[in-house]
């Protein structure tokens, strides 16, 4: 499955982040929608859900993400659906991990 979020805030640290495979942290913007795609090995094999997808988190509550490879790029963001079936577009694509 697939979770939708909009981006509410991100550090700055993201926009000085220049190494190859990580500039796709350059175009993360506040105000965003991104997608998130929820894949084993992330999915705990029990509840078949991923750590951070917000399942039990009210709708509009912000959660926070970190990005992989840059601790320091991290900000917050709201659930905004979910999706059985993914849908996401090539671009403000993601993984959970």
């Amino acid at each position: 499955y697939c979770v939708e979020f909009r981006t509410e805030s991100l550090s700055h640290h993201c926009a000085l982040e220049n190494r190859p495979y990580a500039r796709w942290m350059q175009y993360l913007r506040e105000g965003h929608t991104v997608c998130v795609a929820c894949q084993p090995p992330a999915m705990n094999t029990d509840t078949h859900r991923c750590a951070g997808d917000g399942h039990n988190a009210d709708r509009g509550k912000i959660l926070h993400w970190e990005a992989i490879g840059n601790s320091q790029c991290q900000g917050t963001w709201k659930k905004i659906r979910q999706l059985e079936h993914c849908s996401c577009p090539l671009v403000h694509s993601f993984i959970f991990t």
